[in-house]
């Protein structure tokens, strides 16, 4: 079969999770990407990544590009499913899927017609829109990251409901080491209450706000792991606060969860800029609580809906104040042992656990026995 991925599936946890069910299930997988693997090892035996040339950039003139590479490749590979991992990729996987007579899949991990990236420009979210209502009726499989974007997308396009597979980890069988992050990290030993953000550092995470109410609360140290466009102001942001304020670039996702553990806090602190924002239900979210870990989040309805359950605080991320209050709520550490004892139940309907049982009867029903 061949997987397709606008980026690096070595940095996507979510695709790591699928790429290995899928070895598992004994299916030789050509993953066509178009970044190299920053992590090689994390790929299963049985999973061949083909990296294709595309210039680097954004915006139609690269989409374009990076369109034609991977119809190109994905024309010299007959396979009986064509998995399109994101948006980007689907149109082409689409043409070669009805080409060599496989089934075609799409994971829509985002709600495209309200990414991120359309804030302030509508125009970009349209023409994902239009795209998307094009293609996605096409696909024999539609799956998606959580209940709202589901119904959102059954309702925009006339499709059957997605198959929702939720951003949630596998839960670990050993006991987490709760000392990595420290070590990894050299952070002193002052029993300031570690705050964890990982994820991309961009718009509408909440990051200005958390670096501002970290500077509030002094019994905070904010540790930040990722990278994106907002890594240098954030890090120019927060700089007087010294050792309080810790921006590592980005960990792959095995030896980032090492590290979760480690943290008393995890931030996810979406901003409803877009639909996509406001209805997403975050890798982090999850991330966080599968490693014990409670989370100050933001009070939007998928997340609220976790969260709320008592594994953790919300608190609006466009207002650093609220973040503050929300920090200094959890700085007892009964609380927020009282949230961590919480998580295991909370999480258990979202686990991977679960998610890798409704995966493998998707490709048995993609991919019949022959």
């Amino acid at each position: 079969m061949v997987f397709a991925l606008l980026g690096d599936v070595t940095g996507s946890s979510r695709a790591l999770r699928q790429l290995r069910a899928m070895a598992d299930a004994g299916l030789a997988v050509t993953v066509t990407q178009t970044a190299s693997p920053r992590d090689p090892g994390a790929l299963p035996d049985g999973v061949t990544a083909q990296v294709l040339p595309v210039p680097p950039g954004g915006g139609p003139k690269a989409f374009w590009h990076a369109h034609r590479a991977v119809r190109s490749a994905a024309m010299r590979h007959p396979a009986g499913l064509y998995w399109a991992s994101d948006l980007y990729t689907l149109p082409a996987l689409a043409a070669a899927a009805q080409r060599h007579g496989g089934a075609l899949a799409y994971d829509s991990r985002e709600l495209y017609a309200g990414l991120d990236s359309a804030h302030g420009r509508p125009w970009v979210g349209t023409a994902w829109g239009t795209l998307e209502r094009w293609v996605a009726p096409r696909a024999d499989a539609v799956v998606t990251v959580g209940d709202a974007i589901a119904d959102r997308l059954a309702d925009r396009y006339g499709i059957p409901r997605p198959t929702v597979l939720y951003n949630a980890p596998e839960v670990p069988a050993a006991p987490p080491d709760r000392t990595a992050l420290r070590r990894a990290l050299s952070l002193p030993a002052d029993g300031r209450m570690v705050v964890l953000y990982q994820g991309l550092f961009r718009d509408g995470r909440g990051l200005p706000a958390l670096v501002e109410a970290t500077r509030a609360v002094e019994g905070v140290r904010l540790v930040l792991i990722g990278e994106g466009t907002l890594a240098d102001s954030v890090a120019e942001a927060g700089k007087d606060l010294g050792d309080r304020l810790v921006v590592h670039p980005f960990v792959p996702p095995d030896r980032l969860a090492a590290l979760t553990p480690g943290a008393d806090l995890g931030a996810c602190l979406i901003e409803p800029l877009t639909e996509s924002l406001r209805l997403s239900l975050p890798n982090k979210l999850f991330e966080y609580l599968a490693a014990g870990v409670p989370v100050l989040a933001s009070p939007l309805p998928e997340i609220r809906a976790v969260v709320g359950q008592g594994v953790g605080v919300l608190a609006d991320p466009r207002d650093a104040g609220a973040v503050a209050a929300a920090l200094r709520t959890a700085l007892a550490p009964r609380l927020r042992a009282r949230w961590a004892a919480a998580a295991p139940a909370v999480l258990a309907p979202y686990t991977w656990n679960e998610g890798r049982r409704t995966f493998r009867a998707l490709l048995d029903r993609l991919l019949p026995p022959t």
